[in-house]
């Protein structure tokens, strides 16, 4: 599968099968973010993979009650190790690294015929008390991973021309 076609075919899953990933492709995915680019290659960030059926049932809560975080048989939470510091740009370089890195797996994870759901509808602080991840860390994200037992048609998107601009704003 191309890049191009991983990116055609994600789709976000909410129904995962109970079958377990095999370790080769959780590394790949893992490996898909170590090499992922960063603000000035710094790679500020961890990642925390959360196999443990009662851990995914408390991030379940966490996550607005949202029952397939339980169901998947992985949950990837993103942490970032320094979150105070800016790109020349205004923005917090955290979130812009650690969706780069978490795009990448993501789309590692599709190749891999795996599926995942992007998770921003938790609470930070639950996360962090579950997991035992120190305050000054931030969490901008989490995603499942898990073999589809559903198979969701494309969501409609917007036409090329509706979302592009050449030269100037419009």
């Amino acid at each position: 599968m191309d890049v191009f076609e991983a990116i055609k075919n994600r789709r976000s899953i909410r129904k995962y099968k109970s079958t377990e990933i095999e370790d080769e492709k959780i590394d790949k995915i893992l490996e898909a973010a170590r090499i992922a680019p960063s603000a000035a290659n710094r790679q500020e960030w961890k990642f925390i993979l959360v196999k443990d059926q009662e851990k995914r049932a408390e991030l379940a809560d966490a996550a607005q009650g949202q029952k397939f975080v339980e169901q998947a048989p992985v949950t990837i939470v993103a942490c970032s190790t320094e979150s105070e510091r800016i790109m020349p740009c205004g923005q917090h370089a955290y979130t812009v690294d650690l969706s780069i890195a978490i795009s990448f797996m993501i789309l590692e994870a599709t190749e891999l015929d795996l599926s995942t759901c992007w998770l921003g509808a938790f609470n930070e602080n639950e996360v962090k008390k579950i997991l035992d991840i120190p305050e000054e860390i931030r969490v901008p994200a989490m995603f499942t991973v898990g073999y589809a037992d559903e198979d969701p048609a494309p969501r409609p998107r917007k036409d090329l021309n509706q979302i592009v601009c050449y030269e100037r704003y419009e």
